[in-house]
């Protein structure tokens, strides 16, 4: 048990880690513990990219490095090792632009297909917001029909993808002093690939050769996937399957059912399963799995596909990153189909411990061992009642090795751009201006968003809980997408009830409004969501005229992932001040990390901070803060002060 109970804070998982290592099943968690990663590849200096290394070049350790030392500390073609750290990172950033941009490229394919009437079970539910984004592309709406305005988004959005001159349409959407100083510095970016491709270019041996001015063109990249690639995701799959708003969730392993076929949802792409939701619920279906001696048929979120399923229609989450090989391990999981990113190979062998049927649906993720159901967006119900037939047909072969944990709990998910809109101001008085203005007052001290993964090499959920519980407890309003959702979800952190946690100040506000003080954003590529609403905060007034001055900042406190990289960088591109824990892949260079956490500042108004402890993260983002507060002349707290007749004429005489 003391084991267990070092690789998660969370009960359920701590109880499906001792069943798996009873079952014979091996996790991430165990392979955590024995393979430990290299300090030189961790630190950003090994080189791999030409067939004369892996060249590395550490940091001399347990001594000060002479300048003969450092001179000679290269690879074999002479790239020194702020040279080998810039380009491993912007690599990264590459790599999660890459994995976010192709996920917006496959939302536009089927957003192109349902308006010209190819993809049947599709269509358009929010009108209002496919209207917004006509005015936003410049798209005519006269007397059109909804469907002919979507075919030119469509085919602008496709556009938007491949663009070689000019920039990302979004970029209009930022403030426009942020605009300004995208263009001022160089870092507007075109379209998305053209930005990725120029990342592989310029980090090819014998191109680029100047940290700096590799790290600006991963400044580009990342604002490209931010700006780009993720909003027009986020945006074209609300227009599709609606804009969530508020909706009471279950989560936890414990929202499995004994009695029923459980199908779990994986991966990041909602296309698919928003048709398994509906193929779930067909009579036939159900029917189907009683004659199968099954009560009804139960479906499950994993990760963000989980976010978008539980956001749009409550289907309740079984947890995030580092619970999907526990979920099997519960042995009541009868199929676990997948789309892309996040998802572990070893799923497949984990399942061979029971009677799991994992199912692979995406064209670009293959795994040995598993079930390769296609999905056909022209087809898509199809594929959806062949998935959700499969798991009907696999619940007889249960064995008796089930326990399910009992661990769920509540949260309330859905709070996208505009309904934080309308919930401050109401349907006529839409407006972030009572943010603000509580923010000015000092009951809000600021906002920040902590989002990002889970890392087998921290203990699971611990980082981003303790991290937001210290946020809130000093007022600040935290905003959350992904995994590190999840994991405050699962905390009972995303109720009213837990504005118990808070400072008296954000708690009052939350009583007020009937929000959590911790809210629930979507899915990672969803952090478009929080660069609208830092937009809007600046639109709205009262707070500096960009991004950069807000009393604002972002985390992630168990990031893994390269996307989560991508992510960062676009923050600190917008302005933001982030902080990331777990590891930091450039400490082997100390320029290249200065760059990023000083030097970027004076280019972008937003810099990168590493810290490992979730309270120190917490208060460098609270001092960022604070210093932002000052900046604008609200750090200190000013009552409200009625003028009698009085005093309002002491005020005109003076």
């Amino acid at each position: 048990m003391a084991e267990a109970e070092t690789k998660s804070i969370d009960n359920a998982s701590i109880k499906m880690i001792e069943k798996a290592a009873a079952d014979g099943a091996n996790t991430a968690f165990d392979r955590a513990e024995t393979m430990k990663p290299c300090p030189i590849g961790a630190e950003g200096t090994c080189c791999k990219n030409c067939g004369m290394g892996p060249c590395r070049v550490p940091l001399p350790k347990g001594k000060e490095e002479t300048p003969k030392e450092k001179k000679e500390r290269r690879g074999i073609c002479g790239a020194t090792a702020e040279t080998i750290a810039a380009r491993n990172f912007i690599r990264m950033i590459a790599g999660g632009a890459a994995a976010h941009s192709d996920h917006g490229r496959g939302v536009a394919k089927l957003f192109l297909a349902v308006a010209k009437g190819e993809a049947p079970g599709y269509e358009i539910k929010d009108e209002q917001k496919l209207l917004q984004l006509a005015l936003d592309f410049g798209v005519t709406i006269g007397d059109r029909s909804n469907n002919e305005i979507a075919i030119d988004i469509g085919e602008k959005a496709l556009a938007e993808f491949g663009k070689q001159e000019g920039e990302v349409l979004f970029l209009r959407r930022a403030p426009l002093k942020r605009q300004e100083l995208w263009r001022r510095e160089g870092i507007a970016p075109r379209g998305i690939d053209r930005e990725i491709v120029e990342i592989m270019h310029r980090t090819h041996i014998g191109v680029d050769q100047d940290y700096r001015s590799l790290l600006r063109q991963g400044v580009r990249a990342s604002i490209a996937d931010g700006w780009g690639g993720s909003m027009i995701a986020t945006e074209l799959q609300d227009i599709l399957f609606g804009t969530p708003a508020p909706v009471l969730g279950r989560i936890n392993l414990g929202v499995l059912k004994r009695d029923e076929v459980n199908l779990i949802i994986h991966g990041h792409e909602p296309l698919l399963s928003e048709m398994i939701v509906v193929a779930a619920q067909e009579p036939q279906m159900i029917e189907l799995a009683k004659s199968k001696g099954a009560n009804g048929i139960s479906i499950a979120g994993m990760c963000c596909t989980a976010n978008e399923i539980l956001m749009r229609h409550g289907v309740p989450l079984a947890g995030n990153f580092l619970q999907q090989e526990l979920a099997i391990v519960t042995g009541a999981v009868d199929v676990m189909v997948v789309d892309i990113q996040c998802i572990m190979q070893s799923l497949t062998t984990v399942a061979e411990c029971y009677h799991t049927k994992i199912i692979t649906t995406s064209p670009k993720a293959h795994i040995p061992g598993a079930i390769h159901i296609e999905f056909d967006e022209h087809n898509a119900m199809e594929s959806a009642r062949a998935i959700v037939r499969t798991a009907i047909e696999n619940f007889p072969n249960r064995g008796s090795n089930i326990d399910i944990p009992k661990e769920q709990t509540n949260l309330v998910a859905g709070f996208s751009h505009e309904t934080i809109n309308y919930l401050l101001g109401g349907i006529y008085r839409a407006s972030y201006r009572p943010l603000n203005d509580n923010i000015i007052n000092g009951r809000i001290r600021g906002v920040a968003g902590v989002v990002g993964c889970n890392n087998a090499r921290v203990k699971h959920n611990e980082n981003h809980v303790t991290m937001v519980k210290e946020l809130i407890k000093n007022d600040v309003l935290v905003l959350q997408t992904g995994c590190s959702a999840i994991a405050c979800a699962e905390a009972g952190l995303m109720t009213p009830e837990a504005a118990e946690y808070a400072g008296e100040g954000l708690a009052s506000v939350c009583e007020a409004v009937g929000i959590p003080p911790v809210l629930h954003l979507g899915s990672c590529v969803d952090n478009s969501r929080i660069l609208m609403a830092a937009t809007a905060m600046v639109k709205d007034g009262g707070l500096g005229d960009d991004i950069s001055e807000l009393p604002v900042a972002g985390a992630a406190p168990e990031w893994m992932s390269e996307k989560a990289i991508s992510i960062g960088q676009y923050f600190v591109g917008s302005g933001v001040f982030t902080v990331f824990g777990a590891t930091w892949p450039t400490l082997g260079s100390p320029e290249v990390t200065e760059f990023l956490f000083k030097d970027l500042e004076n280019i972008c108004g937003g810099m990168w901070a590493f810290e490992p402890n979730p309270i120190k993260a917490a208060h460098l983002m609270i001092d960022h803060i604070d210093k932002k507060r000052k900046a604008l002349g609200i750090d200190k707290a000013r009552e409200r002060i009625l003028y009698d007749m009085a005093m309002r004429r002491e005020l005109e005489a003076a």
